[in-house]
């Protein structure tokens, strides 16, 4: 009888379903992409709209690239960059006072304009506006529709009321064109050596079309231990009457759309005009784990039948264990290493471009160029990165460490608010595999993140990524510690090297897990000149008549020497150096290692001395004496570092070799370096017996690699005949 009574409500409840919201003729969600050449003009008033729009700018893409372009777009001092010691233009007390900065142009708008039409009528039309600074507000028809203040995170806008299903469409979007047009409560980014602040709409803009009730957000969270993941869903009906139908999700393989896993829930229902969040489990047999050297995806569609989203997820778990001091992927130690990318300093650079929203060149940049380099892992740092980076990221198995456009936090700010922005950051970004970490700032020391801001947040990500939290303290017991220790800041000393033992001196938090993500003080500009930043350096180190190509050579060698220093000693979790892809002009203070970026072609000495540096059987030479002595014999201590799974069986010689590459003296053993382990070895070697410059390499080849897969560490050898070495 219970039974029945079931039945009957079931087959009444359906009926009711039917009745109340008919299932559309085509259901489903449509994306209207707007990407393409959008008409841009400027104002000062927030509410001086232009009736002419006289330019023609890309949209994903920055307002300097408009045609007929505009003047001066990005001239704005941020309070930060008018106190830095570095910078030249005077400060005035009022620019100081300001608790944003002030601009030095007349404008402080954009406004950008296109038309659109949708390909068929829906019940709700949601304009997506990925990421555009200086915060956002939007126009329809000439009506408005809202603001969002996030410059780094993607503001939804409701345009049903004011869309035309039949015609065309007439958007406009303004952005503030320098960030003292937001309020000062909005954290707007903020760089003490950032120069130009170029605003624009930098990612993509869409419209999304659906019948209720209309999906707002899915989080994928996996669980690896039990094979499964944990889905929560959040779903509103817009409409003016209950919604009931049925939740379905589905979990395909990427590739090739294989379904492996289902999950239905048969009788959901919504008020009018409610929101509600499931969460369910989702099981995957034998679920494929990802990695950087085994990438897999899922996909999940979730589907309500008036809607319906396609997610894509990787199966990982990504932590950190203070007791160990190391990173674990999938339960298992892993070590990263890579760089840095500062895009939004790139942007400042004149041979941006368009760049950053070329696939191909993105690409390169993130798949190409990292495997040649053996990194596995990249800090976004100085400003978000369009989507499509993130895509890419996960396609290619990278770890990212996501850092928010923080860098120095101001008192004005508001403290909710920032909770606000980091809670979007988190909902654009959770369901990317690429992104382990969240980094909350950089080079920060406030107390606010780890007492209020990071503990309002973390709950959020069902996936529980550790946060980094930039130089303020850890704001949990296994979050990794952020350092940059820079070695040198006047003058190039390696011999210092020698005496350390792969631990950050004077560090700021001690019982963590530390990750590097900046050192050493050596950049130079494309053409090989000194930045603001290392004149000094390199005037110390090879004095001021030096050629480009030797400060090129010198840079190449002092990273590669430093950087297989962190690694070998293992107290690192994380060694990242500073860094990949920035902007390179006069008056820069950082610079990258390119000599073309338009190409992404290397500048030649770093192309061949880091491959060696960051390759998985690591080499360290602990060696950086300015002299030695002629026909002398010497121990030499070499460290081996193996960061695979397996272990490396092979050779280790030791080789000095004259100008032109002829070896003149060889000393080879057997190697073996357990998995993720680290072996020191002390080997002998008789020194030439004639005075000269002579470089130094010790070989390591493991069985299971191709033999130009061996690892070179190089070190200068500068062989003294006997008088001269006791003088010296």
């Amino acid at each position: 009888m219970a039974g029945f009574g079931f039945c009957r409500y079931f087959l009444l409840l359906a009926a009711a379903t039917l009745a109340v919201f008919p299932a559309p003729a085509a259901s489903g969600r449509v994306i209207v992409s707007l990407d393409g050449t959008w008409e841009v003009d400027e104002s000062i008033g927030a509410d001086d709209m232009p009736t002419a729009f006289r330019h023609r700018g890309p949209v994903p893409g920055l307002a300097n690239l408009a045609r007929p372009p505009f003047p001066d777009v990005d001239l704005f001092d941020s309070r930060e960059s008018l106190r830095h010691p570095f910078v030249k233009r005077p400060a005035t007390p009022e620019a100081l006072a300001h608790p944003v900065g002030i601009p030095r142009q007349k404008r402080n708008y954009f406004w950008y304009r296109t038309s659109f039409r949708v390909p068929e009528r829906k019940q709700i039309a949601i304009l997506k506006v990925n990421k555009a600074q200086f915060g956002t507000a939007v126009w329809l028809n000439g009506k408005k529709i809202g603001e969002h203040l996030g410059c780094f995170t993607a503001g939804y806008f409701d345009l049903t009321p004011a869309i035309n299903w039949t015609g065309e469409n007439r958007l406009v979007v303004r952005i503030g064109a320098h960030p003292a047009v937001l309020p000062v409560t909005v954290p707007a980014g903020t760089d003490l050596e950032k120069l130009k602040w170029t605003p624009g709409i930098y990612d993509s803009v869409s419209v999304l079309l659906s019948d209720n009730p209309v999906i707002r957000t899915v989080q994928v969270a996996p669980r690896i231990g039990s094979s499964e993941i944990v889905v929560q869903t959040v779903i509103r009906n817009y409409g003016a009457k209950p919604a009931l139908f049925e939740l379905i999700q589905r979990v395909r393989t990427w590739k090739e759309q294989q379904i492996v896993a289902e999950s239905r829930m048969p009788v959901v229902s919504l008020d009018a005009g409610e929101e509600k969040t499931w969460t369910q489990t989702i099981k995957i047999p034998g679920a494929v784990l990802w990695s950087p050297e085994n990438p897999f995806l899922y996909q999940l569609e979730t589907n309500t039948g008036g809607d319906h989203v396609l997610t894509r997820f990787g199966m990982r778990e990504f932590r950190f264990d203070s007791a160990t001091k190391r990173a674990y992927l999938n339960g298992q130690v892993y070590f990263m290493r890579g760089s840095n990318i500062t895009l939004h300093r790139f942007f400042e650079d004149p041979d941006c471009g368009d760049l950053p929203w070329r696939e191909e060149w993105v690409r390169k940049l993130l798949v190409e160029l990292p495997k040649r380099f053996h990194w596995n892992s990249f800090r976004f740092c100085i400003g978000p990165v369009p989507d499509f980076w993130l895509d890419i990221a996960d396609e290619a198995g990278l770890l990212i460490q996501n850092e928010f456009f923080i860098w120095t936090y101001h008192d004005e700010w508001d403290t909710a608010e920032v909770v606000k922005q980091y809670a979007e950051w988190m909902r654009d970004n959770w369901n990317h595999p690429s992104v382990v970490i969240w980094d909350a700032q950089n080079e920060t020391v406030s107390p606010i993140f780890a007492e209020k801001i990071i503990p309002s947040v973390r709950h959020l990500d069902l996936s529980n990524r550790p946060w980094e939290n930039g130089w303020s303290p850890p704001a949990g017991p296994d979050d990794p510690v952020e350092q940059h220790p820079y070695l040198t800041s006047s003058r190039l000393d390696l011999t210092q090297l020698e005496r350390g033992g792969g631990a950050v001196t004077g560090a700021r938090v001690q019982g963590h897990a530390q990750i590097i993500n900046e050192y050493e003080w050596l950049w130079l500009n494309r053409d090989g000149t000194p930045t603001t930043l290392t004149e000094k350096v390199y005037a110390s180190a090879l004095g001021k008549d030096a050629t480009p190509q030797q400060r090129f050579e010198e840079y190449a060698y002092s990273l590669a020497a430093i950087t297989e220093y962190w690694r070998a000693h293992r107290n690192m979790a994380g060694v990242l150096y500073f860094t990949f892809l920035t902007a390179s002009f006069p008056g820069a203070f950082t610079s990258d290692n390119f000599r073309d970026v338009k190409t992404l072609e290397l500048e030649p000495h770093f192309a061949d001395y880091m491959p060696h540096a960051f390759n998985p059987l690591g080499v360290y030479v602990n060696f950086f004496q300015r002299s030695v002595k002629a026909g002398s014999r010497r121990n030499f201590r070499i460290i081996v570092i193996n960061d695979e799974y397996r272990a490396a069986r092979g050779k280790l010689a030791l080789v000095v070799e004259a100008a032109g590459g002829k070896e003149v003296a060889r000393e080879e053993i057997p190697l073996y370096v357990p998995p993720n382990g680290q072996q020191i070895y002390d080997i002998p070697l008789v020194l030439p017996s004639t005075p000269g410059k002579y470089m130094l390499k010790a070989i390591a080849s493991a069985d299971h690699k191709r033999a130009d897969e061996a690892t070179v560490c190089r070190r200068r050898l500068n062989v003294v005949a006997a008088e001269a070495a006791k003088a010296k």
